[in-house]
C-alpha cells in the first residue's frame, strides 16, 4: 500500500524521542516501510532523515534548550504556523495518489478537512478528548467518513461521548530492542520518563524512601520549574537523577532495577514505558490510573488507586516478589510492536478495499 503518514508537529520525529507519539509514529513508520510499503512521514524538517520524509514544518525556529518552538514566537503564532501547515498538506494530499492516509497530528485540521478529500482516512486518538479535537469530530460527524483508532480500552471510554464508533489496537513497543533480564542485579528500583507533573515524579521518590529502596530517575526535564520545587529537593544519597541516556544505558537501568515505579497523574491513554519496562523483564508498581489496570495483571505489577505514598511503597514490595519471567511474555504476547502494526495493516486493507468494492448496479 501507498501511505501517508502525518506527524504532530511539535517535535521532530527522531531519536532522543521527547515522548510516546514521537516513539510510536517513528517505529510504525519504520516497519510500515520494512513490511513493504510505500511510505511518506509529513512531518517537521529536523525529523530523522532515514524515515521517507516530506518536511511541512520548518525547525529553524525549534529551541532544542527548552524543546519548544515558543521562545521566538508566541503561542498565537505558533498555532497559526501549524494550523496552515496542515491546511497546505490536505488541500494537495490527493495529488499524492495514497491508498490511505494515517494520521497522527492531535490537530483539527487534518479531521476537518477530511470532508473533501477522497483519500480514505485513520485517525489515531492518542489523548484523551481534548477541545480542537472534539469540536472537528463532532462537525464531521454526519459524513461519516473518518476511521478512527484509539491507543487503548481506558481511552476509547473516554472517547465514547463523542464517537460512536472507535477501533482499539493497544500501542506497543519492539520487544527484541529490550532485552530481557531474568534476575535483577542491583538493589535498587527505577522511574523513567519525561520529568513533569503529570508523570507524578515526586511521588515515586517518596515512595521508594519509604520502602526503604534506593531510587534512580532516568529522564528529561519537561517542566524545569515542577523538577526544581518538587523533585529536587528529593534528591539525595538514596535517589538519584540519572538525566538522557542512550537505549543500550536505559535498558540495562530498567533490566537491572527490582520495580519500575509509574505514577501518572492523569488518565493517560497508555504509557510505553509499562511495555519497555515488562519487556526488561521488570515488574511495575503504579498508580491505577488511564490506561495501566488494562494493561497490568496480578502476574506483572502491583498497582493502588490512590496517590498515596505510602499505598505505592507497600506496591513496590508486593511487585518485587513477581516473575520477571512472567513480566516478558506479557510484554512479548500483548505489547508488541509487530502485532500492533498487523493490527492496523489489517485496517488499513480493510478500509482500502471496501472504497475500491464495486458499486452494486
Amino acid at each position: 500500500m501507498k501511505i501517508g503518514i502525518i506527524a504532530h508537529l511539535k517535535h521532530p520525529i527522531r531519536k532522543p524521542f521527547m515522548g510516546g507519539l514521537e516513539a510510536f509514529t517513528y517505529e510504525i513508520t519504520s516497519l510500515l516501510m520494512r513490511r513493504g510499503h510505500d511510505v511518506t512521514l509529513f512531518a517537521s524538517e529536523h525529523s530523522d532523515p532515514a524515515l521517507p520524509l516530506h518536511s511541512i514544518m520548518s525547525d529553524m525556529d525549534y529551541d532544542r534548550e527548552t524543546f519548544s518552538r515558543f521562545r521566538t514566537h508566541d503561542l498565537s503564532e505558533d498555532f497559526i504556523s501549524t494550523h496552515h501547515a496542515y491546511l497546505e498538506l490536505m488541500q494537495d494530499i490527493d495529488n499524492s495518489g495514497f491508498d490511505i492516509i494515517f494520521n497522527n497530528s492531535l490537530n483539527y485540521v487534518p479531521i476537518t478537512m477530511s470532508t473533501i478529500i477522497d483519500t480514505p482516512m485513520v485517525t489515531v486518538l492518542h489523548t484523551p478528548p481534548i477541545f480542537e479535537m472534539k469540536r472537528a469530530i463532532g462537525k464531521i460527524k454526519p459524513y461519516g467518513r473518518m476511521n478512527y483508532v484509539s491507543v487503548s480500552q481506558s481511552n476509547a471510554q473516554s472517547w465514547k461521548p463523542y464517537l460512536s464508533e472507535c477501533h482499539v489496537i493497544n500501542n506497543g513497543v519492539d520487544v527484541k530492542k529490550w532485552t530481557f533480564t531474568p534476575s535483577n542485579e542491583k538493589e535498587y528500583v527505577i522511574w523513567f520518563g519525561r520529568i513533569h507533573p503529570d508523570k507524578g515524579t515526586h511521588y515515586a521518590i517518596q515512595a521508594a524512601r519509604i520502602a526503604g529502596k534506593h531510587i534512580k530517575i532516568a529522564g528529561s526535564i519537561a517542566d524545569r520549574h515542577y523538577f526544581e520545587t518538587n523533585v529536587a529537593p528529593l534528591l539525595g544519597p538514596d535517589a538519584e537523577w540519572v538525566d538522557l541516556c542512550t537505549h543500550d544505558q536505559l535498558n540495562t537501568l530498567i533490566g537491572q532495577a527490582e520495580v519500575s515505579i509509574i505514577t501518572p497523574c492523569w488518565d493517560e491513554p497508555f504509557g510505553l514505558v509499562v511495555a519497555e519496562s515488562l519487556a526488561c523483564g521488570t515488574p511495575v508498581a503504579g498508580f491505577a490510573r488511564g490506561a495501566l489496570p488494562y494493561i497490568i495483571n496480578e502476574k506483572t505489577g502491583s498497582l493502588t488507586a490512590s496517590c498515596n505514598p505510602i499505598e505505592l511503597a507497600e506496591c513496590i514490595a508486593s511487585a518485587s516478589t513477581l516473575s520477571r519471567k512472567d513480566c516478558r511474555i506479557h510484554a512479548e504476547r500483548e505489547l508488541g510492536m509487530e502485532q500492533m502494526v498487523s493490527s492496523y495493516e489489517a485496517l488499513f486493507h480493510q478500509i482500502v478495499d471496501k472504497k475500491y468494492l464495486p458499486h452494486a448496479i
